[in-house]
């Protein structure tokens, strides 16, 4: 168990929010604290990328407003997180907040080298490489495969 976690989510994947969100919460020890973050690049598309040309504060909002949902939607009513929104490379970024909170470990959801975003499997692996705590990579449901376990 872990007493401080740290889940990176992208606000466009409500899919992989839950994962991330419901993994998280099994791993995190009684009392303990869970951080919920999300990186954002304002003007193009990176590890995170619901990005679009506003304004950084309404992008931010914007986001911050997503991922409370996420949090609101999966995380059970007695378990409170600490939502991070920043702008920025998502791997610094990502691994600044895990310093900062004296994260135990950092969960993220890798779609690999597959999928619309390429970058995202450089960016899992330097946060693998350079963080300060441990790091789960959890793999990437297949879109198919949700929904044929569903429907049994």
């Amino acid at each position: 168990m872990f007493n401080k976690i740290l889940i990176a989510i992208d606000a466009e994947d409500d899919g992989e929010g839950k994962r991330a969100l419901e993994e998280g919460v099994r791993l995190l020890s009684e009392g303990g604290e869970l951080h919920l973050a999300s990186v954002y690049s304002p003007g193009t598309a990176g590890f995170f990328p619901h990005v679009t040309e506003e304004a950084p504060a309404e992008k931010e909002n914007e986001v911050r407003d997503v991922l409370n949902l996420l949090a609101r939607k999966y995380l059970p009513l007695n378990q409170a997180a600490t939502l991070h929104v920043v702008a920025g490379s998502a791997g610094e970024k990502l691994l600044a907040i895990a310093g900062k909170t004296c994260a135990d470990l950092l969960i993220l959801v890798s779609r690999g080298a597959s999928g619309r975003w390429p970058l995202r499997r450089a960016t899992v692996e330097y946060i693998s490489v350079n963080a300060p705590c441990s790091v789960l990579v959890l793999p990437a449901q297949v879109k198919g495969t949700e929904e044929t376990e569903e429907g049994r």
